[in-house]
């Protein structure tokens, strides 16, 4: 046993927590290791979408320089595809902020697991929650991301017809 304090002095809140043991620790970092793998996933997606976000915003600034430059009978051609491009960066943007969410929700939940194995506590439901909502915000960012993909071969196809 050893005592754990914490508070404004570090004395404020006291409590014995038993010793864990090491084969109780290695289990529950073999537990852990699933979440992390995810994190890594999920993080390699989220370094596609930020690129896919910059080549869509250099594009409409692109396109938005050809505006002012195009005569005005020639500017209908034009503006299909920068509409398509603001809707794709929304999109990318929605699954930026869900998947970086899903990361956030997958660290919360191994923290959770330390403690619960830590502290003793029965939190089954708590970390359950967390794991939907961590694959909830997974499939929001991918729905986002497999729609900016149609959207993208949509711009390309008009600017194909010009």
């Amino acid at each position: 046993m050893f005592i754990h304090c914490f508070g404004a002095s570090a004395g404020y809140f006291c409590r014995r927590m038993p010793a864990i043991p090491i084969s109780e620790l290695i289990h529950v970092l073999q537990i852990a290791v699933g979440p992390v793998i995810l994190i890594s996933g999920v993080g390699l997606l989220l370094l596609t979408l930020t690129n896919r976000l910059g080549r869509a915003v250099d594009r409409s600034r692109q396109l938005r320089q050809e505006l002012r430059e195009v005569p005005e009978e020639d500017r209908h051609r034009l503006s299909p595809q920068v509409q398509i491009l603001f809707r794709r960066a929304r999109l990318l943007r929605l699954s930026i902020i869900m998947a970086g969410l899903s990361v956030l929700l997958v660290a919360i939940l191994i923290i959770v697991v330390f403690l619960t194995v830590l502290m003793k506590l029965e939190v089954g439901m708590a970390i359950t929650l967390l794991f939907i909502g961590c694959m909830a915000s997974l499939i929001v960012s991918l729905i986002a991301f497999i729609r900016d993909v149609q959207l993208s071969l949509q711009a390309l196809k008009l600017e194909l017809e010009i």
